[in-house]
């Protein structure tokens, strides 16, 4: 299963722009923008994306690519334990 990697467009301040191109170069990440996931509070204040639904958020761009990079490995390892 592929990951679907989501961003908010404004949240982008925060320098998340720069890490969702990284990502989108992956071809085995789905990665997405849109105008607003909704988390008004948390966008204004941190960088944030959201892995397959669950969120995600750092005190800095850096910092979220390394937790995004462990909610990606948590999910498979979970579904490798399905096969």
């Amino acid at each position: 299963m592929r990951p679907i990697i989501e961003f908010c467009a404004s949240n982008m301040h925060h320098g998340t722009d720069r890490l969702m191109k990284k990502l989108e170069a992956n071809p085995d990440y789905d990665v997405l923008e849109y105008g607003c996931l909704g988390n008004c509070g948390e966008c204004y204040l941190a960088p944030y994306a959201l892995v397959n639904g669950e969120r995600v958020a750092a005190a800095t761009v850096e910092e979220l690519e390394v937790l995004i990079a462990g909610k990606i490995k948590e999910i498979e390892d979970m579904l490798d334990l399905f096969d």
